[in-house]
């Protein structure tokens, strides 16, 4: 694997890292103060990973980051964006896009062909004010996103995106690359196709759903690729619980979580109250636990939100509560938990 290994293992002592869609003002404006005391916040708690993409907030997450990271010496954090997506200016462009609210007067344009990569990796330097970057990931190239338009996205990426991506790393001017997906079965579909260094799953190894285990997660580990897990609250219920303290409904995934899952989290939920452990704090160090995860990428917006997260990645969580979510069939019975023999 071409990416810096020296660098990237450096990763598993690291806290957390932070992911960057809640600074491009995901569902809620933040203001550019706290953006700053966040970025600050993060630092302070030893987070010396980042990663953010153009699509976060039409560019202001990375411009974001760029402001934050200008004052620390570029070898002391590692930092990964994302291509796919080309940001134009348009005078008429929505002030909200795509859930990202009060956001820069850009319009998206899909493009994951060779040269739509040094485009959109060109514009993304000049955000962060970086010469190089240390990963750089294919976003979103899913049906999901793309419905009947995927096949042709996914053949200019084999052709030629791939093929500049790696010319880059060949070149020094990115350390790896590999995909930011949020399913499986896109993450296995380009395994078949694409030699990639690193992958960043969002949800599908958490609390809540563990459907990267049977399959993709020993894939990553048989090819040596380096596994990130973003979403490790599943963009809500893992964090809030069952019950969030404004009376809304629960989240999974970014939608309302079904009768189903709510009841399994609220089990766990129970499980915790015994062992005074904090759902969240479970639920990040649930995720490490596997061999195959690097690091769990989790996103912020406010100094609060970060020292939460600081608090509960280093929570004493007994063995005994690992014991009782295995026995009590409340994870995948194949799932490694805290304490396991290696």
């Amino acid at each position: 694997m071409s990416l810096d290994a020296a660098r990237v293992g450096h990763l598993a002592s690291l806290p957390f890292g932070l992911g960057g869609a809640p600074l491009g003002n995901l569902f809620h404006p933040v203001t550019e103060a706290m953006a700053a005391a966040t970025l600050d916040q993060a630092l302070a708690c030893g987070v010396r990973y980042f990663d953010t993409a153009p699509h976060y907030g039409q560019g202001l997450s990375e411009t974001r980051f760029g402001n934050a990271l200008r004052a620390v010496p570029r070898r002391e954090y590692l930092l990964s964006t994302k291509v796919g997506r080309i940001l134009e200016p348009t005078r008429d462009a929505p002030a909200n896009q795509h859930g990202f609210i009060e956001v820069p007067p850009l319009a998206t344009r899909y493009d994951y062909s060779g040269a739509g990569f040094e485009r959109s990796l060109s514009d993304s330097r000049r955000r962060l004010g970086v010469d190089d970057i240390d990963v750089v990931l294919v976003h979103d190239l899913d049906r999901a996103t793309h419905g009947a338009t995927f096949m042709a996205h996914f053949d200019a990426y084999l052709r030629t995106g791939r093929a500049t991506l790696e010319a880059m790393r060949s070149a020094g001017t990115i350390g790896g690359h590999g995909i930011g997906v949020n399913g499986v079965d896109i993450a296995l579909a380009t395994l078949r196709e694409a030699d990639i260094d690193v992958m960043l799953l969002a949800g599908r190894y958490t609390l809540a759903d563990q459907s990267a285990l049977e399959v993709l997660l020993p894939e990553c580990a048989r090819r040596g690729v380096t596994v990130v897990l973003g979403g490790p609250f599943n963009s809500g219920i893992l964090v809030t619980g069952t019950r969030p303290r404004d009376g809304s409904a629960p989240m999974f995934d970014y939608a309302p979580a079904t009768a189903a899952l709510v009841a399994r989290v609220a089990a766990i939920e129970t499980l915790c109250a015994e062992h005074a452990v904090p759902l969240a704090a479970a639920a990040l160090q649930f995720i490490v636990a596997h061999p195959a995860i690097t690091v769990v990428l989790a996103g912020a917006r406010s100094a609060d939100e970060i020292a939460a997260i600081a608090t509960w990645s280093q929570w004493p969580v007994p063995a005994a509560f690992w014991q009782a979510l295995r026995t009590r069939r409340l994870v995948d019975a194949a799932a490694p938990l805290p304490g396991d023999p290696p």
